[in-house]
């Protein structure tokens, strides 16, 4: 005889609500430092944050145990919270990883997503353009980050988004400059464009193949360039 099993559930409340939007915020932020061009370690004083965010140190407190969980920070004893700087191995390891997964994406993209939206990259690759430099390196990023991330989008897979969120915010700070010089951008366009066109026509195959080769671009580009990761 079958009977209800009672589940032990916390009651949904405003703290969840703030503790998310809290998570959001420092995730967000911690995706727009530069935090590999610096010599200081960057520490994340609780009571500051949740005198700037406008809430209690409570949520904050459960946002940054998420973070630390996700690999975003870490927290030691006496000192505080720290944003952790990935090694040059463990940044190579998450292109390398984005890439597979990226990959499948482009496979799912050609099965599940309509014509309009594939459609849609060409409108983001075709906007008005940027030029991108040295000093303005900051928008490049931003905007390859989130080439790669409507591929995934494209996939309409749920767990692909999820594995892939945290390691596209940890690659949005590696901020080279090197990354927005006109040989490397021409290079990464192309690629973006060359995998477009794969995806408009439906060749699995082929998008799947260039997203790789591109990835392999990017990891012999950050071992020629990276030495500031070592």
């Amino acid at each position: 005889m079958s009977g209800d099993y009672q589940i032990e559930l916390a009651s949904i409340g405003g703290q969840v609500t703030l503790r998310d939007r809290a998570y959001e915020s420092l995730r967000n932020a911690i995706g727009a430092m530069d935090i590999y061009h610096r010599n200081e370690e960057v520490r994340l004083d609780e009571r500051k944050l949740s005198h700037d965010l406008g809430i209690s140190r409570t949520p904050v407190r459960e946002a940054l145990n998420i973070l630390q969980q996700q690999g975003f920070v870490r927290s030691e004893a006496r000192r505080g919270v720290f944003v952790i700087r990935k090694s040059k191995r463990e940044i190579i390891d998450m292109v390398y990883s984005c890439a597979a997964l990226e990959s499948m994406a482009a496979r799912l993209a050609c099965e599940r997503a309509t014509d309009a939206q594939i459609g849609s990259l060409r409108g983001f690759l075709t906007q008005p353009d940027t030029e991108y430099s040295s000093e303005s390196s900051n928008e490049y990023f931003v905007f390859n980050i989130e080439f790669h991330r409507k591929i995934v989008l494209l996939a309409q897979c749920p767990v692909i988004q999820s594995l892939t969120n945290s390691m596209f915010i940890h690659l949005q700070n590696i901020r080279d400059r090197s990354f927005a010089q006109n040989r490397w951008l021409s290079e990464a366009i192309a690629a973006y464009t060359a995998i477009m066109e794969a995806l408009e026509v439906r060749d699995a195959e082929a998008a799947d193949r260039m997203i790789r080769v591109h990835a392999l671009a990017s990891v012999n580009h950050i071992n020629l360039c990276g030495g500031y990761l070592d």
